[in-house]
């Protein structure tokens, strides 16, 4: 069997890289931009960045910015009527996976409007248009979204995320710029870079991973490993920008080889509790890396040899295992992660209705141990 991989057609990394965005504009021809960010990116003045970047080149812009942090059918729709009222060719998303994946959802249904009520957009469906060109401006380093080939959507009616796989999605233009980031407060940074490391290493140790994804997710794993404390406690520039690339080099794996129950677990607390996703991802990974421990093969050898784990050569498996889960859930404490549900008032009385969604969600069974509705409860109650 084939594999394969899609990314961007362009990336521009590196501190001032939005610079760029009027030539590339230039030169396809657009003439006024959706942009689709959130409040608190104009309230704080990141957003202006960008803004600013268009009036001096005289590009015309709109903006929609009615988001949720889990975004919902309704952001999408509205978003789909905002485009088309502001007369816009293409959309610049500005933000983390929000306004990703709110703008990657509008984009394919303003091009394949046959998919209007964006449940049917479920799982893989069959767009036969690429989506409106979008310019993806990242200011979390965390859903490598910008490089992705999936989204995430919250059915609130339903008390459920969908997670949307489609190669039309994918933004034409993914602009990291490590400035972006730089004004990104302590515990955003933490849970962002966190879920970094959770596609990180559930791409890594999925089934349908590869030689070529393997590079990418181990060189993630090791910037993160790297950089995340200082990135997160002293703010340092060079981490952050070393964050920003890892967050991106990760997606280039993940969104082609799939993930695993720490996804699956996590997109029902989204749903229920509006959890940020990353904090949902960084507290459950340390618990489900343990579950799946010995069905990993050597690469959790490989995890704890980036993290630094000295003599790995020389451990057991299950030594140089259990050295890999801990180095991950002391880089979750040192940023400051929470480490139980039940300090983010998860309901216990819930904890049955989150395992039949989690058992259901489509990444699941990319899990490298197949999961079964009772280790779901199980691992729910450790974690709680």
């Amino acid at each position: 069997m084939a594999n394969r991989m899609v990314w961007n057609g362009t990336a521009y990394f590196g501190a001032g890289a939005i610079k760029n965005i009027p030539e590339e504009v230039a030169r396809r021809g657009f003439k006024k931009a959706l942009i689709v960010t959130d409040k608190d990116l104009i309230k704080f003045g990141v957003a202006k960045k960008v803004f600013d970047v268009l009036e001096e080149a005289g590009l015309a812009y709109a903006v929609f910015d009615s988001l949720k942090q889990n975004p919902t059918i309704k952001n999408v729709q509205d978003c789909v009527a905002a485009f088309k009222a502001a007369g816009a060719d293409y959309m610049i998303a500005i933000g983390g996976g929000s306004s990703m994946d709110t703008a990657k959802g509008t984009g394919i249904i303003i091009n394949n409007p046959e998919y209007a009520d964006v449940r049917s957009l479920e799982g893989v469906a069959p767009t036969k248009h690429p989506a409106v060109p979008t310019f993806a401006v990242p200011t979390t380093a965390g859903t490598a979204a910008e490089t992705t080939i999936n989204y995430v959507i919250t059915d609130e009616e339903k008390r459920r995320k969908f997670v949307c796989v489609d190669p039309h999605d994918i933004p034409q233009i993914a602009v990291v710029d490590s400035d972006m980031m730089s004004s990104m407060p302590k515990g955003l940074a933490a849970a962002t870079g966190m879920d970094a490391l959770t596609h990180a290493i559930e791409g890594y140790i999925t089934p349908g991973a590869w030689e070529l994804s393997d590079m990418f997710s181990l060189k993630s794993i090791q910037l993160i490993a790297d950089n995340l404390r200082a990135a997160v406690n002293d703010g340092c520039r060079q981490a952050r920008e070393n964050m920003a690339l890892g967050q991106y080099v990760t997606g280039m794996a993940y969104s082609n080889v799939g993930l695993g129950l720490v996804h699956g677990m996590a997109h029902p607390l989204g749903a229920f509790y509006d959890m940020p996703h990353g904090v949902a991802n960084a507290l459950l990974l340390p618990y489900i890396m343990e579950y799946n421990a010995d069905y990993t093969g050597e690469k959790y050898r490989e995890i704890a040899r980036v993290f630094g784990v000295e003599g790995v050569d020389k451990m057991s498996p299950a030594e140089y295992r259990k050295a890999a889960v801990n180095a991950v859930r002391q880089l979750s404490m040192d940023v400051h992660i929470p480490q139980k549900l039940s300090e983010l008032n998860v309901k216990e009385a819930d904890l049955e209705a989150l395992t039949e969604s989690a058992f259901a969600d489509v990444c699941t069974p990319g899990n490298p141990r197949r999961a079964t509705k009772e280790d779901i409860l199980a691992l729910y109650k450790e974690a709680f």
